[in-house]
């Protein structure tokens, strides 16, 4: 069944390269009409350049407190309304024991990674969804759901909060769609130094053998943007190739 999104209007953050990029690239094949953020111009106009449909940008700081009150409004500004907000942006500038972490790069890994996709939901919400109700998808992680051995503890609380805000938001904001995706390792630069230390080792142990692409998380994102998911809202969905099930046997 083919996936179309004619006549939709999308905002996605981070998205001038990785996952954002190719789930931005995905809705506008679709038909979407899309906005696309990431901090830096030069970034979006080359991510722009290389996606199939129409796509504007629009550069900001996802964290900063009044980007998504900004991006919303440019993207009903340009395109007449908002029909699907991405949450994608990220950052995890700490590595290490949970305990060890120092309040400044804590802080930022929630500002960013939680706080961040609440202000662009309450801005969605409050200029379009709240009338004309849409889809919010939030880009989590399996981090979220499982405990980590190694260094990325507070990144995963951050994913481990995104996913329950999810199921609370999705229970308020009805009929507005909220839902999420909590991706395994995929190659991206964002995920370098664990693709280049552990990615062959990992995808060994998958059932599928490989790990994830960008294209992966953008095909899932793409369908439950869509009317096809019209029936789908609270959960959030893992894709990582089957290690789960791996390292549950």
């Amino acid at each position: 069944m083919e996936i179309s999104l004619d006549g939709k209007v999308a905002l996605v953050t981070g998205a001038s390269k990785g996952i954002g990029k190719a789930i931005a690239a995905s809705l506008a094949a679709s038909g979407a009409k899309v906005m696309i953020n990431s901090r830096k111009q030069d970034q979006l106009e080359a991510a722009a350049a290389e996606m199939d449909g129409e796509v504007e940008i629009f550069a900001a700081n996802a964290g900063d407190a009044d980007a998504g009150e900004r991006a919303v409004s440019a993207t009903i500004e340009r395109f007449g309304g908002l029909d699907i907000l991405v949450n994608n942006a990220a950052t995890n500038p700490y590595y290490g024991r949970t305990l060890d972490v120092d309040k400044g790069r804590y802080d930022k890994t929630f500002q960013v990674n939680l706080e961040a996709p609440l202000l662009w939901c309450r801005a969605a919400w409050e200029q379009s969804f709240k009338e004309q109700p849409g889809a919010i998808i939030n880009i989590a992680s399996v981090g979220g759901l499982r405990t980590d051995g190694g260094g990325l503890g507070i990144y995963n609380l951050t994913k481990a909060a995104l996913i329950h805000m999810t199921r609370q938001l999705a229970s308020e904001l009805g009929p507005t769609r909220v839902v999420g995706i909590a991706p395994g390792l995929v190659a991206t630069d964002f995920a370098q130094v664990l693709v280049d230390n552990f990615g062959e080792q990992l995808a060994a142990r998958m059932p599928l053998k490989r790990l994830g692409e960008p294209q992966d998380i953008a095909n899932l994102a793409a369908f439950l943007a869509s009317d096809l998911a019209s029936w789908i809202t609270g959960e959030t969905y893992v894709i990582d190739g089957g290690a789960g099930v791996a390292a549950a046997g």
